[in-house]
């Protein structure tokens, strides 16, 4: 419960997201001169995987299929964060103004987009657990109508979560004023100005971290634990190579986002440091989305070999592929 007679409670109409306001302008445009070719080489980046994905034959296989929606998901969550970032850097002190419609807009579509990629890396787990583990009946299994279910769900599953979140919380009374101590309206961030007793704001929160990241993950390591067990023990040392590589770069991408997810939102209130919080999310704003085109690109055969194919001009020929049929 808050301190603060209820007297002082208020629905706010605008918030104003601190950013790093605080810090010396010599500093904040040095860290806008680092972060802004970040951001465009994340956009580009994304933008190639899912042009390659959806215009070179090659590639219009199951799992490129995912990889194209979580580059979409890329540049969305890209776009929806990274800008108001950049342009708190530029602004004078005082932060940045926003209606507290535009927040609540805000937080949903981050939660929105980041619970779909928490939820679409769970499928592509299953697509590449099906493929190597259940060869031949994966075509069969992983039609293009199973994708486009898997990829609705996944989408459908974070609206809905954003949905009851956002409301949750957007349903306190304020007593703290409208000062986010954040680079945009995240759910801890705006949580901590709420007054009265959040304590079920609370545990949705955490109960959502335990249904997008916890569960997930779990399920993401048994697939690939099978995996690593089925390549291991089958198949030439070429072949292993290939679903090996693709496994890792799968791998590798979810434990980055799990990782930096969990550490930012598996936490009670009281724990948090919202000043650690904010350089924390430095790195999965504008470090990690760059990372997985990076990833995917320079460990897969397919995606180099479309790549310069889109180049040359070149039409393709004997397609590598990266699993194990």
């Amino acid at each position: 419960m808050s301190s603060w007679p209820e007297s002082n409670w208020t629905a706010a109409r605008e918030f104003v997201i601190l950013g790093f306001s605080g810090w010396p302008q010599g500093l904040r445009l040095l860290l806008f001169a680092f972060l802004l070719p970040l951001y465009l080489a994340t956009l580009a980046g994304n933008l190639l995987i899912l042009g390659l994905a959806i215009l070179e034959p090659a590639l219009r296989t199951p799992m490129y299929f995912f990889l194209g929606a979580l580059s979409t998901v890329e540049v969305a969550y890209t776009l929806v964060l990274t800008p108001h970032m950049l342009a708190g850097f530029l602004l004078p002190r005082g932060g940045q103004v926003v209606a507290r419609a535009t927040c609540a807009a805000q937080m949903g579509l981050f939660v929105a987009l980041g619970g779909s990629e928490c939820l679409l890396l769970a499928a592509m787990a299953l697509d590449r657990y099906l493929a190597i583990c259940r060869p031949l009946s994966y075509t069969q299994l992983m039609t293009t109508g199973l994708c486009w279910c898997l990829l609705a769900s996944c989408c459908a599953g974070g609206s809905i979560l954003a949905l009851g979140l956002t409301t949750a919380i957007f349903q306190l009374p304020f007593c703290r004023g409208g000062l986010v101590n954040h680079v945009f309206c995240d759910l801890p961030a705006v949580l901590v100005l709420a007054c009265g007793n959040r304590q079920l704001q609370e545990r949705v929160l955490l109960a959502a971290c335990l249904l997008l990241l916890v569960l997930p993950l779990a399920l993401i390591l048994l697939s690939y634990t099978r995996v690593l067990v089925v390549i291991l023990g089958v198949g030439g040392p070429a072949g292993r190579r290939k679903a090996f590589n693709t496994v890792a770069s799968h791998l590798t991408v979810a434990v980055l986002h799990y990782g930096c997810a969990t550490a930012m939102y598996a936490r009670p209130l009281s724990s948090r440091d919202l000043e650690e919080d904010k350089l924390v999310s430095l790195i999965y704003i504008s470090l990690t989305p760059l990372l997985y085109p990076a990833i995917y690109t320079l460990r897969n055969r397919d995606v180099q070999g479309a790549l310069q194919r889109a180049v040359s001009g070149r039409t393709p020929g004997t397609v590598h592929q990266a699993d194990i049929n």
